[in-house]
């Protein structure tokens, strides 16, 4: 996770009523705002009960959008960092939000990435392919 938090997170740290948090801590909720949609975004560093960090990202309205999880994940965390979207068994869900989604890094171990070519032609742009290339 990227500390200290950038200046723009700062600025939107709560530190007063639900889940204050002092500038600094590595922990917190913030309320952000992007293209008028307004996050509540609460961040935990790993500690050793719980090796993971993880921030969780909602909107009043909706589930947050791939592009804001991409903008939410550069704020929290460092370029090369890979975090992840997890969808767990089905008895394990847990929501108390629904319109949140979450970001997770493992504190006691690396994530395994696929291989590139797994997820796409490397080096090639997919503007323009036509809906079958992808099975549609």
């Amino acid at each position: 996770m990227r500390y200290p938090f950038p200046e723009e997170v700062e600025r939107g740290r709560v530190v007063r009523g639900h889940l204050p948090s002092r500038p600094g801590d590595d922990y917190g909720a913030f309320l952000l705002r992007r293209k008028g949609i307004r996050f509540t975004i609460i961040a935990s560093g790993g500690i050793a009960e719980v090796p993971w960090e993880h921030v969780s990202v909602s909107t009043p309205i909706r589930c947050p959008t791939w592009e804001e999880m991409a903008w939410v994940k550069d704020l929290f965390f460092e370029d090369e960092e890979p975090v992840m979207q997890l969808h767990p068994p089905k008895s394990r869900y847990v929501n108390y939000h629904p319109h949140c989604l979450h970001l997770w890094k493992p504190t006691n171990f690396e994530i395994v990435l696929p291989p590139e070519i797994a997820i796409g032609p490397v080096g090639k742009r997919m503007e323009g392919m036509p809906a079958k290339a992808f099975g549609g």
